[in-house]
């Protein structure tokens, strides 16, 4: 329960600015490519702190990297609330990026820390459950923050939420025994092949969906004309599905082997983008999103179960590692989503850019044989 309140809390800022992109342009004048900057602000700061965030967890332990966290993104919600331009939105979102860093390398930590054997899958994908759940329930909730107290409102209650969550985990969260661990080399893990597969599959589905989700509630207003909030409703189902197909991914991994659960998932992605970018049927558009959020959600506990054990005793950082380059994908992706459609004027060419990665990846799974 703490870490699941824990992974839901710091998640609800990867994607909270996103339903409130149309307010924010209104208010400071900003195109389709800067507000792509927003995802990539945070998670270029959330990327960076995966190897440090999980080398300290291993050292100090991931309790005490978690309260540290969750105070830091209760901070910068804080602030984002008075930002007064664009530059300062950027700032405040980059800022916020350090401490959900640091916060989901300090959970994967915890979990490993307290959970083993057959108990140890399911409970890393409830956890990632709970994080899907932080950043997918805010596409829906913010538009009715929004329309409620306006912008600067819906920063504020993100900001309610981490600060109550972190009063949670100092008062009540479990404390695991902790033995410090040796650092090791970063370099060793850069040279090892399996991690680098691991991460291009948590780029094909964990990364795939975070951009995605910071643009469905567009593409569902733009193709369909829907009202924000019935759009980020229906948007919302993308990350939402993860609270179920991450635990359930947790389940079958004891049942096949990494190769065929992974592959099929990240098959299951690139055909739901390739129908995204048709963009012609409401029906066939929202049984896409939620073939993605199955294809996104069912490899999460492979993956960071897989990447602990090939270091246990540098968990966090081999975590850490794998979660930096699955990254990638959003840094590059949200930006780039949104400079396709400022040039082309639809989502076409942009969805479908997604699927032919996605397909690739699928590919690349074949390296994964081992049964966990």
């Amino acid at each position: 329960m703490a870490v699941c309140a824990a992974g839901f809390a710091f998640s609800a800022n990867y994607t909270n600015h996103a339903p409130m992109v149309s307010a924010l342009q209104g208010e400071f004048g900003f195109n389709q490519a800067s507000a792509g900057l927003l995802t990539t602000g945070i998670f270029l700061t959330h990327a960076l702190m995966q190897i440090p965030g999980g080398r300290l967890a291993d050292r100090i332990g991931a309790a005490r990297m978690m309260g540290l966290a969750l105070a830091w993104v209760a901070a910068g919600n804080f602030a984002i609330a008075f930002s007064g331009a664009y530059w300062q939105l950027l700032f405040w979102k980059v800022f916020v990026g350090f401490g959900t860093g640091m916060a989901v390398t300090a959970g994967s930590r915890y979990v490993v820390s307290i959970f083993s054997g057959k108990s140890l899958h399911v409970a890393q994908g409830m956890f990632g459950g709970s994080i899907v759940l932080g950043s997918g329930f805010v596409i829906f909730a913010v538009p009715q923050l929004l329309g409620a107290f306006g912008w600067r409102g819906a920063f504020l209650g993100s900001a309610a939420v981490a600060a109550a969550v972190w009063l949670y985990w100092m008062a009540a969260a479990p404390r695991p025994e902790h033995n410090a661990k040796h650092a090791g080399s970063v370099m060793e893990m850069v040279r090892h092949g399996e991690l680098w597969v691991l991460g291009v599959m948590q780029m094909a589905s964990f990364g795939l969906v975070i951009v995605v989700g910071s643009w469905i509630t567009a593409l569902l207003k733009t193709n369909f004309q829907m009202p924000v909030r019935t759009a980020g409703v229906l948007g919302s189902t993308v990350l939402l599905l993860g609270i179920l197909t991450r635990p359930l991914g947790g389940w079958l991994i004891q049942r096949t082997t990494m190769a065929r659960l992974v592959g099929l998932s990240l098959a299951l992605n690139a055909l739901a983008c390739v129908v995204l970018a048709g963009g012609q049927s409401i029906g066939l558009t929202m049984a896409a999103v939620v073939a993605l959020g199955f294809g996104c959600g069912l490899p999460y506990s492979a993956v960071f179960t897989r990447a602990a054990k090939l270091y246990p005793d540098r968990a966090g950082a081999s975590m850490g590692f794998v979660n930096m380059v699955g990254i990638v994908m959003i840094l590059v992706g949200a930006p780039v989503v949104g400079q396709l459609v400022d040039w082309s004027g639809a989502f076409r060419t942009s969805f479908l850019a997604l699927a032919a990665f996605s397909a690739l990846a699928a590919a690349a799974s074949a390296t994964l044989k081992e049964k966990i």
